[in-house]
Formats: structure tokens, C-alpha cells, sequence
């Protein structure tokens, strides 16, 4: 009898034991977090890039990050926050060519920013480790949203975040001017790829 009542005791106290540190892992993992992350992107430390394909060759260019803040509830996968991109600072590095860009494509004097507004994020943000996440939001290009995801990849270092992504936008889909001539034919697609840099913000600590 005093044996199984031993026996018996041994085995609550491995369970209550399991148990803690089940609550343990749960409390301090990515999916328990109870706090929200609060990213700003650094314009010094972002590059964007575009390539768009033709017959006679491919054209390769740049636009600036204007400004990009970025909140995060790893609890419900919500996201918010605007990243604006400065549409007049398009170039090629063929002062014709951007013009006409400009002019006549992005018609930039009218609409000067492009916007991801994001909203909702698959996986898990870890600021501790690398991560890969699926982020949902409106992208705003020549004045009309469009629903998108992109992959992002982010590799922490501290405080400090590195974030690539890449998209490719159906520009003339979306409603953007062809400007493929009689002898020059463009693709009906951009690819867009992104290196950002920036930091958790005071807010992302934890509550």
C-alpha cells in the first residue's frame, strides 16, 4: 500500500512538473508573446529595385523608401501601419527614358506615392531568429488598391532588422499606360525586390 501510494505521488509530481514547463515554453515561445512590435524602416537602409523586360533588353532601376512604420500582434496576426515609397524618384539611369516614366506610366506629378498599407501576417515574428512571413495588405499604385502577399524574410541582429522581399505587379493589368512601341515590346510585368533595414521601436518591448 505505501508503495502505489509513493508510486501514485511520484507521478503527480512529473505531471504538475511537465505541466509547468509546458506553460513555461508557452509563456516565453513566439506564440505566447503578449506584446506588440512596433518596426520603423530606415530610408538610408533600404533599397528598392525594379527590372522590367523587353526585346531589345532589360530595363534595371531604383525608387526611394520615403518612410515605413510597421505594427504587429503576434497574439491575433493583425498588422498595421503605412510603408510610402517616393514614386518621383523613379530612374533608370536614361534621363528619356525616365521622363517618359514619369510622364506618361507612373504619372507621378499626379500620384507621387506608392503605399503598402499591411494587415495580416501568417507564422510568427521572432526577434531572436530568423523568420519567414506571409504578409497581406493593400498595395496602392496609380491611384487604385490592390490586394497583395508578400514574403518576407527578416533576419534580427538586436534591435536591428534586415527584410528582403520581392513582388512582381501586373502594371498594365492594374490599369498603368503599356509603353511598348512598334519596335520595342515591354512585358506586361515589373519585379520589384527589397532590401530594408530598420529597428524595433521602444513600443516593441515587451508589456
Amino acid at each position: 500500500m505505501a508503495t502505489t501510494t509513493v508510486s501514485q505521488e511520484r507521478i503527480r509530481v512529473r505531471f504538475y512538473f511537465a505541466l509547468c514547463v509546458t506553460l513555461a515554453a508557452l509563456a516565453i515561445g513566439p506564440a505566447g508573446w503578449a506584446q506588440e512590435f512596433v518596426v520603423q524602416l530606415d530610408p538610408t537602409q533600404t533599397k528598392i529595385e525594379f527590372t522590367l523586360g523587353s526585346t531589345l533588353h532589360t530595363v534595371e532601376g531604383t525608387f526611394k523608401l520615403k518612410s515605413g512604420a510597421i505594427r504587429y500582434d503576434p497574439s491575433t496576426g493583425k498588422m498595421s501601419g503605412l510603408i510610402v515609397v517616393d514614386a518621383t524618384s523613379g530612374e533608370s539611369g536614361n534621363g528619356g527614358r525616365d521622363r517618359k516614366m514619369h510622364r506618361e506610366i507612373l504619372e507621378s506629378n499626379k500620384y507621387p506615392e506608392i503605399i503598402f498599407t499591411p494587415t495580416q501576417v501568417k507564422s510568427t515574428f521572432n526577434p531572436k531568429s530568423p523568420s519567414k512571413l506571409e504578409v497581406s495588405g493593400q498595395f496602392s499604385l496609380h491611384g487604385q488598391d490592390h490586394d497583395v502577399t508578400l514574403p518576407i524574410d527578416i533576419q534580427p541582429s538586436g534591435r536591428q532588422l534586415q527584410m528582403a522581399t520581392h513582388i512582381t505587379i501586373p502594371y498594365i493589368k492594374w490599369g498603368l499606360k503599356n509603353p511598348s512601341t512598334f519596335i520595342l515590346r515591354a512585358s506586361d510585368k515589373v519585379e520589384i525586390d527589397i532590401h530594408a533595414g530598420g529597428q524595433l521601436a521602444d513600443d516593441g518591448a515587451s508589456h
